[in-house]
């Protein structure tokens, strides 16, 4: 069943790999539930219900790409175009969150229309060969910037915008343990080494004392109230040039950075044909703009395609199962995948709702 579905065979992957990818995937965009609600709090949003919001419209854009593309890639607020919603729109241009919720709404269905005329495929294709193999090693290239800036090997610079951190700073030595043991596990081929390497040096931090112990085990989830159906509300306030100005940006930034991603992520796990033609895109573009929908509904910035997603293509995941780490639990155990797991999923997602507005 779950070949029939997420054609395992075809992507010469396993239900095992797929899993390791997902929580590799996971961990690596982890980060995400505390660092966008800091960012949409800039804006006003209430933090607890921002960091509700982040949880599950992610969870249903992963749910949606791979559903509808089956891609091993995640849907998740971006910080680009979160930045760009909080301290450019709400906070430069005084723009209320909810009007510019609003805004990320009539976005994300301009989105959807460009994408039902395959206008976005013809602007991927378009672009040659050359250009998708630098946009990919682009890609490779800002993920590793930003690991050794957030690991403080590289800091700010004023003369110079980029130099050495000190040495004398423990965080420079967590992130050197983790890269040292991750690209040693990677060089012995061991499973699930960049997953490991994470969790060891997260391990290796709170034994030094440089990352803080968990206080808690669980909590509830703070409601989503505040946020949820703003975006309907105030479609009406889209009434000036300006407002419409800021649609038109959220049009063009969401969609070169869906485009530019999507092409690297398939570049490495290889999907790209010899023709560079990436089989299934408009189906991912489609996923992306119902996930912007469903985004703007629930309360956050504009959902993207994740870079973080290269880690767990980098596992082995080479399929939309990637985005099913409870069905492929499941999976595991009952040996298939059948309609009510999906009914089930879909009932506890509105079930979440529910209870949390």
């Amino acid at each position: 069943m779950l070949n029939k579905v997420f054609h395992l065979q075809d992507a010469h992957t396993t239900v095992k790999r797929e899993l390791i990818a997902a929580l590799t995937t996971f961990v690596s965009l982890s980060y995400i539930l505390f660092v966008n609600p800091n960012i949409l709090n800039a804006a006003g949003i209430p933090k607890g219900a921002a960091f509700t919001v982040t949880a599950v419209a992610t969870a249903v854009g992963c749910f949606l790409m791979g559903l509808i593309a089956n891609y091993p890639i995640a849907l998740a607020p971006t910080l680009g175009s979160g930045a760009f919603f909080a301290y450019n729109v709400c906070v430069g241009m005084k723009i209320s969150w909810e009007t510019a919720l609003a805004a990320v709404l009539v976005a994300s269905v301009l989105f959807i229309l460009i994408t039902i005329f395959k206008l976005r495929e013809i602007v991927v294709d378009a672009i040659p060969q050359d250009m998708k193999y630098a946009i990919s090693a682009g890609i490779g290239l800002f993920i590793a910037f930003i690991g050794l800036k957030n690991g403080q090997i590289i800091v700010n610079s004023d003369s110079t915008l980029v130099a050495l951190g000190k040495f004398s700073n423990p965080a420079v030595w967590i992130t050197l343990f983790g890269l040292i043991l991750t690209v040693v596990l990677m060089a012995m081929n061991f499973p699930g080494s960049i997953f490991i390497g994470m969790i060891v040096t997260a391990i290796f931090g709170m034994i030094i004392g440089q990352i803080p112990l968990p206080h808690g085990i669980i909590s509830g989830a703070p409601s989503m109230a505040p946020t949820f159906g703003q975006a309907v509300f105030h479609i009406k306030d889209i009434n000036t040039a300006q407002l419409w100005m800021v649609v038109l940006t959220f049009l063009l930034v969401t969609f070169f950075d869906t485009a530019g991603t999507l092409i690297g992520m398939t570049e490495q796990a290889g999907m790209v044909d010899k023709n560079g033609k990436i089989p299934r895109i408009g189906r991912a573009f489609l996923a992306d703009s119902t996930a912007m929908v469903e985004g703007a509904v629930f309360g956050t910035a504009p959902l993207g395609t994740s870079v973080e997603s290269s880690a767990g293509i980098a596992m082995g995941g080479r399929t939309g199962l990637t985005a099913y780490p409870i069905t492929m639990i499941a999976s595991k155990r009952y040996k298939k995948v059948t309609p009510m797991m999906y009914i089930l999923f879909v009932v506890f997602i509105i079930f979440f709702l529910v209870t949390n507005l």
